[in-house]
């Protein structure tokens, strides 16, 4: 493994012989250190860059400390500052804080307790680092880019994804089985600034209830038969990070004052335990009932609910979002073929039909199965109607279509056949509105804009807007 290069610190003090001590015993642990003896040559070398870390004094010769953290924060956002100051003062300690200092220190002090500060103020900046490389990368495919799709519908889950994500609220993911649900949390969390710690996920569902409580919440010794030993929940062990309740619809009534206690008071008491222990979580909740209306039938708490409820991401059925079906099956077969050992598998303009033919009650995971199926399983070079099997042991093929082009059956690469396959969709749409876009638009399940913008892509000319 490549050996990562010492941290640089700047120590910036003006009392010379404190200076060289402190640069001899911060060197010793393993730090790059460099020199400053005015707040001027400080601002002026952070402003080179490089610097993780600077350690200011208070009381220097011209500009302050306290003056020149603002300056440090303006030419190098990224470093890290912990004040020092010869004077119990603390009011010029809080006034540094405030400025964007990460600590402070009164002389003297214990290096080894400095050593400790320093440390945790560069893993801090290593965390910030990791965010900001993951936001980049997410940017770069655009909004919450692990999430495909380009229709509108998914465009809206996107930006509320990014909004909610940094605010430490909690979330409630609602959608139907297969949708993506368990994706969206993990990137609430991923762009989250709890990224860095641990993304525990539960089902609720899938747990007998009388060890769901243990799972969730923990338990002591000798609680109960078989506890051999006590044991953290899912909760305790999802402490600074973030816990994925799935399934929260299917949370026993019994069970659910424990939780909304751990949701308003962030903590938790053990099965058979009289502690209560405090978790830093944040929790993001996922279903595919109703929770409305189990209030209203009085499954489900109305307190528990609205707590859950305080940012609610609503994820559309596939068969709300066709549009996004060629991207989807493009991201899925170039999968696919990665582990099969092969060249991605194309779709034939007919098979690519039969797939915006089905009404998918399964959505994006049973469009993966599909695929995946039609992948392995196909007779030839393209995947055929024929070859696709939707779950019940029977293709669908779909029935043929007027457009134009509709029968076209070259090895065309898939974003081709989509595109000619769109094509011919909008072009039969157009003739059976005679040519009226907001009418053709309604048929087709998209917005009046959407089809706009389809119409120059294609180069199709419709005049008729009304």
């Amino acid at each position: 493994m490549e050996k990562q290069p010492a941290a640089r610190i700047l120590i910036v003090d003006d009392d010379t012989a404190f200076q060289g001590m402190l640069r001899e015993a911060v060197s010793e642990k393993g730090f790059d250190v460099e020199s400053a003896y005015s707040a001027e040559e400080g601002v002026a070398r952070a402003a080179e860059g490089g610097y993780n870390l600077i350690l200011l004094d208070v009381r220097l010769p011209g500009m302050s400390g306290i003056e020149a953290i603002p300056r440090i924060r303006e030419v190098s956002p990224a470093t890290e500052i912990i004040v020092m100051t010869g004077y119990a003062e603390k009011d010029s300690a809080m006034q540094a804080i405030r400025q964007g200092a990460y600590d402070y220190f009164t002389k003297p002090f214990s290096l080894a307790e400095m050593e400790i500060v320093i440390r945790r103020a560069l893993e801090k900046q290593r965390l910030q680092r990791q965010v900001r490389s993951l936001r980049r990368t997410l940017d770069k495919e655009g909004p919450a880019g692990r999430i495909i799709g380009q229709s509108e519908a998914m465009w809206r889950v996107k930006e509320l994804v990014e909004r909610v994500a940094p605010l430490d609220a909690t979330v409630l993911i609602i959608g139907e089985t297969g949708t993506g649900k368990e994706l969206i949390a993990d990137t609430v969390h991923a762009l989250s600034a709890r990224s860095a710690g641990p993304f525990v996920k539960i089902n609720c569902a899938a747990i007998p209830e009388n060890l769901l409580e243990s799972e969730l919440f923990g338990h002591e010794k000798g609680s109960f038969t078989g506890a051999l030993s006590a044991k953290r929940g899912k909760f305790e062990l999802a402490s600074g990070g973030t816990i994925l309740l799935d399934e929260i619809g299917d949370m026993p009534l019994h069970l659910q004052p424990k939780l909304l206690r751990a949701v308003e008071q962030k903590q938790v008491e053990r099965v058979g335990g009289a502690k209560a222990i405090a978790c830093d979580v944040r929790i993001v909740a996922a279903t595919n009932v109703d929770l409305a209306g189990q209030v209203r039938e009085r499954k489900f708490r109305e307190d528990l609910f609205y707590r859950l409820n305080v940012a609610a991401i609503h994820l559309p059925s596939l068969r709300e979002r066709k549009d996004d079906i060629p991207l989807l099956a493009e991201h899925f077969l170039a999968r696919i073929s990665s582990r099969l050992g092969s060249g991605a598998p194309q779709l034939s303009t007919r098979a690519m039909r039969a797939l915006y033919d089905y009404d998918w009650p399964g959505n994006v995971r049973q469009l993966a199965n599909v695929l995946e199926r039609s992948a392995i399983f196909r007779r030839g070079d393209l995947i055929e109607p024929a070859d696709i099997d939707f779950g019940q042991g029977q293709t669908r093929a779909a029935p043929s279509q007027d457009g134009e082009g509709a029968h076209v059956e070259s090895p065309l690469p898939l974003r081709e056949a989509v595109n000619l396959y769109e094509k011919n969709l909008i072009l039969t749409a157009l003739r059976m509105t005679g040519g009226v876009q907001t009418a053709a638009a309604r048929r087709l399940g998209i917005s009046a804009k959407n089809l706009w913008n389809k119409l120059q892509k294609h180069g199709i000319d419709s005049p008729r807007g009304e």
